[in-house]
């Protein structure tokens, strides 16, 4: 019943807009229509007449003087803007070393394709303070919301996963297991803009299914607005994927092998007309490595020690195929499905003393994820600029298998099998609707209506431990945006979440819960002298537990080790306020932030002693532990000593302190840092060599303390085939096989250590080649914000590479 109410109100708002856009609303009636067109040009150095790649240029509205469109050149120095209403503009170029110039460009409904032709840029010691271009190509953006890591740009991704690419993004830190958090706080991973059930599940495995090949970008979301899904407390990271709308044919391949993983790219765009067709798949292998696991677990009456190994492989693909058909210059209709299926897994051993008596386990495990999403979305759009209607539907359906074989071996006494199966299901459904009203050329209204509606399963072996849980989410929104000043912008909102959940464990704990939160948000932003910006933001938001966290499937592929979710999760709360700067300093790009953010029922891994088989074992689960502050701070500087040549670095600091609220302990407090520093240089003749290094400290919990990590790489690239490929070497950490990780968890009756030898080390080769033309265009997209994910590497019991 609560479906079908919801469901009316949101096509209730869907009829009510409809209404009330001007006569020819959505395709029929009286107004006349005009499909927007193209700008055209290519740009020149005026001595040389070389193309100028990369060069950035901005489409600038001649009346209000407000951006409208921008890109930047391909290696040909051509540039295409696509989506061009008629009028009359600037078009802005700036290059690092060039002076700035402005071109007036008209274009009207009658002829709106406009082919500028050559365009001559000449050199000044003088840099566009807006331009972000860094060396060859421009590796970070800074926007006013978000920080922008050009993962095409940077050679050192290649041969890697999505995993590997996290690990570089300025503000992020990963672990070896492929945990990320966005300056110390959880965050939502978004694909082009949309959740993906993989993600719900698993965000580290979902992860090492993209190749690197295949990201374009990673945007880092500080502070997002009560537009968004008020999911994550520490932000919001959205991946953008080598896909786009094209006029003509376009493509890329890509292909690297080497000694840790192999992988593969194709993506292709199609377009004639108004259709667009968009494809691509991707595959990786990666090899299986021994990975060495001590592990040591001590309470009053037990001393059991373990030491072994596993050997794991990974095999994973992916794929999307997406249409979309502009009906006329003002309604459009486009649709997108992507599958991924992911499996990991392999035999280990281990020898075990029990209080000094020896034992053996022998196991095997093999996980598989897979996952489909299908995206509908129309989007209109009329005559008044910045008047935009959306409706959007989306189906997710995930499925996750465990599976594991342990022989426990005792010597004198016998073998004892244990075989178990786990299949976990996770089904949504999502509707909303957004609409965004111009009140005038300073003021903008946002508003929309969404509803989620999940279904969570896990079905094991022992019927008895069945799991079904339901989780609807109803929401609606407001944002208003204006300028105060000439200088200072305010953007302010409030959303309303309302969550009703339901559910069964072991076919007879009923599982009821129903709440209602606000999630205020503002920013203010001025613009100073020098091309400088200050902003300032508050907002509040919401962690979910997802299906990794919830499930109370026991996994045993360690006896003396288990592990299993926790149905009764409550969700984090969290208030956030961050004051940045950022700057432009002759091409040097300076961005600070300083930070607060309070969460309460914060969620964390637990251990606590159990008793079976008249053995002391240390199980591992996760509990609501407390309320934590944090402060932190974070400075990401970019600076070419030489035009070609680009110097940047990143370091992150926040503090970690939790307070348990029903034992009145607290943790203390520590210091969590990350550093990052990256060097490129072109060489010329298309040469390029870049190094980069990453170092993560220390990590520490409400019961313990996981060691630091530190890991660099180095890649060399020659373009080839007219500058339209590429072929690459690659290394990761080539002096040391193994990354050494320890992870030390205590309770007032427990220890637990575990010592981890991953293989890391890496060489390889790669190749790539684009053919065509890629020209980017943004759709509206559903993105389903609200639940957090899970940030641990695999099931809970295996070690991965």
């Amino acid at each position: 019943m609560k479906k079908l109410l919801l469901l009316t109100l949101i096509l209730g708002i869907f009829f009510t807009a409809h209404a009330q856009f001007p006569s020819g609303g959505f395709g029929g009636g009286q107004k006349k229509t005009t499909v927007t067109g193209r700008i055209t040009a290519t740009i020149l150095d005026s001595l040389t007449k070389k193309p100028i790649d990369y060069a950035t240029v901005s489409l600038i509205n001649a009346k209000d003087n407000k951006s409208v469109n921008g890109g930047v050149t391909d290696e040909k120095g051509k540039l295409t803007l696509q989506n061009v209403s008629p009028d009359s503009y600037k078009l802005m170029i700036g290059f690092m070393g060039y002076k700035t110039k402005s071109v007036l460009v008209t274009t009207t409904p009658s002829k709106p394709d406009n082919n500028i032709g050559t365009i001559y840029i000449s050199s000044s010691e003088n840099t566009l303070a807006d331009v972000q271009v860094q060396g060859t190509k421009a590796v970070i953006e800074n926007k006013i919301d978000r920080m922008v890591y050009n993962a095409e740009a940077d050679g050192t991704n290649a041969g890697g996963d999505a995993t590997d690419v996290m690990r570089k993004v300025p503000m992020l830190s990963v672990d070896i297991n492929g945990n990320v958090q966005l300056r110390g706080g959880a965050v939502r991973v978004l694909i082009n803009g949309k959740p993906s059930g993989t993600m719900a599940s698993s965000v580290a495995d979902a992860l090492k299914m993209i190749p690197a090949e295949q990201i374009k970008s990673v945007e880092v979301i500080t502070s997002p607005s009560a537009k968004y899904d008020a999911e994550g407390s520490g932000g919001i990271i959205n991946i953008i994927t080598k896909k786009s709308n094209a006029q003509g044919v376009s493509g890329s391949v890509n292909a690297s092998a080497g000694t840790r993983q192999n992988n593969g790219a194709f993506n292709l765009t199609a377009k004639t007309g108004r259709l667009s067709v968009n494809t691509s798949l991707g595959t990786n292998l990666a090899y299986a490595q021994n990975s060495r696991v001590i592990m040591n677990n001590i309470t009053p009456t037990t001393n059991i020690y373990q030491d072994g190994y596993s050997k794991w492989s990974r095999s994973g693909y992916n794929g999307s195929l997406g249409l979309d058909y502009d009906f006329n210059a003002y309604n459009n209709l486009s649709t997108n499905i992507k599958f991924n299926r992911f499996s990991n897994g392999g035999p280990g051993e281990s020898d075990i003393l029990i209080n000094q008596v020896a034992q053996k386990n022998i196991s095997d495990m093999d996980m598989a994820f897979s996952n489909m999403d299908w995206n509908v979305d129309y989007k209109k759009t009329s005559k008044k600029e910045g008047e935009e209607f959306s409706i959007s539907g989306q189906l997710s359906q995930g499925r996750n298998t465990t599976d594991y074989n342990n022989i426990l071996r005792i010597p004198n006494v016998g073998d004892f099998p244990d075989i178990r199966s786990n299949l976990g299901k996770n089904n949504e459904y999502t509707i909303q609707t957004d609409y965004v009203l111009p009140i005038t050329k300073k003021t903008t209204l946002e508003t929309g209506i969404k509803g989620i509606f999940r279904n969570i399963t896990s079905n094991n072996d022992e019927v008895a431990q069945d799991f079904d849980y339901n989780q609807d989410v109803a929401s609606a929104y407001g944002v208003l945006g204006f300028d105060l000043t000439k200088k200072i912008k305010v953007k302010g909102g409030l959303r309303a979440e309302y969550t009703d959940i339901t559910g069964v464990f072991a076919g007879s704990l009923p599982i009821k819960n129903d709440y209602f939160n606000l999630f205020p948000s503002v920013i203010i932003s001025q613009t100073l002298k020098g091309n400088s910006t200050l902003k300032i933001s508050y907002n509040r938001r919401v962690q979910r537990p997802s299906l990794f966290y919830l499930n109370p499937f026991r996994n045993n592929s360690n006896p003396f080790s288990p592990s299993e979710g926790n149905p009764n999760l409550a969700p984090e709360l969290s208030d956030n306020i961050e004051l940045g700067y950022s700057t432009f300093i002759k091409g040097s790009v300076i961005n600070a932030s300083v930070f607060y953010r309070r969460t309460g029922n914060i969620i964390e891994s637990f251990i606590r002693e159990i008793n079976e088989d008249n053995v002391d074992k240390v199980l591992t689960t996760y509990r609501n532990i407390g309320t934590a502050e944090t402060f932190g701070f974070n400075v990401f500087g970019s600076y070419n000593p030489k035009p070609k040549w680009t110097l940047m670095a990143n370091i992150g600091l926040n503090t970690y302190e939790v307070n348990n609220e029903l034992t009145n302990q607290s943790s203390g407090t520590f210091a969590n840092y990350n550093l990052f520093a990256r060097s490129a240089y072109g060489f010329g003749k298309g040469w390029n060599f870049e190094l980069f290094g990453v170092v993560n400290s220390p990590r520490r919990t409400f019961q313990g303390k996981t060691d630091a990590m530190i890991f660099y790489g180095a890649s060399i690239k020659k373009e080839v085939l007219k500058k339209k490929g590429s072929i690459g070497f690659n290394t990761l950490n080539p002096f040391n096989r193994d990354l050494n990780i320890k992870t030390i968890n205590t309770t007032a009756t427990t220890y637990q250590k575990t010592d981890i030898y991953y293989p890391l080390r890496s060489f390889g080769v790669n190749f790539s080649y684009s053919f065509g033309k890629l020209k980017f265009t943004e759709k509206k997209k559903i993105k389903n914000d609200d639940v957090k994910q899970d940030q641990q590497q695999g099931g809970m019991g295996g070690v991965q590479q």
